[in-house]
């Protein structure tokens, strides 16, 4: 990295807007490249709950970061309850602040964070100039890792949570609840999501797939009477979570700009899982960058993102199917086939069993409004 003083421009090989999941991984990989990071906020800032399905090689990657992890999960309605208990993933919960920490401390000398917002950014060609902190850039290569815009009459995930320490020991402690459907299901497709960190600390979020966001009260409603109808007690509150993922075609702050992670359309449009397809992203531009080529791979396949799409088109004109797909999917496929599918790995079988299990009449409908 070149150096300056006062006015001078700082010339860098790489640029890293944005230091969340994408950013902050990139950089951490990198070594060989002078390469600075723009990134605003610091790792306690960004504190949030991460999940994934992962295997054991993955956990050890992770092991500075993971919450809680199972290898039993559970989907749940008014009529049964399927649990899921897998020999080959775990379903693992990750604090993003360790998570992201950890990445800052492993950066190498070539690497520099410099705490602040990118402003007056400037492309050209695959790099292009910025201001941050009153310091001006100039890059060679710029990655965007910024979170894209939503729409407003996009399809959205929408959720409040809280993380609390009961009052009594949790009569399950060893089980994730992945979606429990005994919830209002008027405005959209609702379902609670549980996770127990130990049998008195427990993380619990009311999540809604719609279009419209709702108000707070109305999350923490949904959150009081399920914890109510389990017996559960509150002793503390450990804190609060709050956020909206895109199930849609997002918008990107700069369109012009290579851009990684959610931004690139690394979200999963059918589920909102997002950080194994980040991670596998990160890691082929690195090993094309070792090589020479500084081209993003997208990380998610066009025959995915269409069947995503299909599914969403399903979800949205047939609102009262919306519980019924996802109990069909989690029935259809065993633990380690469910995974698959939520992280977009699924094969070819997978595919078949989920298909076969689904309603055909709404789906071929999707298929010719496309």
């Amino acid at each position: 990295m070149g150096n300056s003083s006062g006015s001078e421009i700082i010339k860098t090989d790489i640029a890293i807007i944005g230091g969340g999941s994408a950013g902050i991984t990139l950089a951490s990989q990198l070594s060989e490249h002078g390469t600075v990071v723009i990134e605003p906020k610091t790792p306690d800032e960004r504190d949030a709950c991460w999940a994934l399905w992962a295997t054991s090689d993955q956990q050890n990657n992770l092991q500075p970061a993971i919450k809680g992890r199972w290898n039993q999960w559970r989907l749940v309605n008014h009529e049964q309850e399927i649990i899921h208990n897998s020999h080959e993933y775990d379903y693992i919960s990750l604090s993003s602040a360790d998570y992201l920490r950890t990445c800052e401390q492993t950066l190498s000398d070539n690497v520099k964070l410099v705490r602040a917002t990118a402003e007056n950014i400037s492309p050209k060609g695959h790099g292009g100039s910025f201001s941050a902190m009153g310091q001006r850039y100039q890059a060679n290569y710029i990655y965007d890792s910024r979170p894209p815009r939503t729409t407003k009459e996009g399809l959205k995930q929408h959720f409040f949570g809280l993380e609390i320490r009961t009052k009594n020991p949790l009569k399950t402690p060893n089980i994730a609840t992945l979606m429990d459907f005994r919830v209002d299901q008027s405005r959209g497709l609702h379902f609670i999501y549980a996770l127990p960190y130990s049998d008195r600390e427990i993380l619990i979020e009311s999540t809604m797939i719609s279009k419209s966001l709702e108000s707070e009260d109305w999350y923490r409603q949904a959150i009081d009477q399920w914890l109510d109808q389990q017996g559960i007690e509150i002793e503390t509150i450990v804190r609060q979570e709050s956020g909206i993922i895109a199930m849609h075609n997002s918008l990107p702050i700069d369109p012009t700009m290579s851009r990684i992670g959610a931004a690139s359309g690394a979200v999963r449009q059918s589920s909102g899982y997002a950080f194994t397809n980040i991670q596998s992203q990160v890691s082929q531009l690195v090993e094309g960058i070792e090589k020479g080529n500084f081209e993003v791979p997208k990380p998610l396949s066009s025959q995915l993102n269409y069947m995503d799409n299909l599914f969403n088109g399903v979800l949205t004109s047939e609102p009262r199917l919306a519980v019924t797909l996802m109990m069909q999917t989690a029935r259809s496929l065993n633990p380690e086939g469910f995974a698959r599918f939520m992280l977009g790995q699924a094969t070819f079988v997978d595919w078949i069993r989920v298909i076969l299990s689904m309603p055909k009449i709404p789906f071929l409908k999707q298929v010719f409004k496309r």
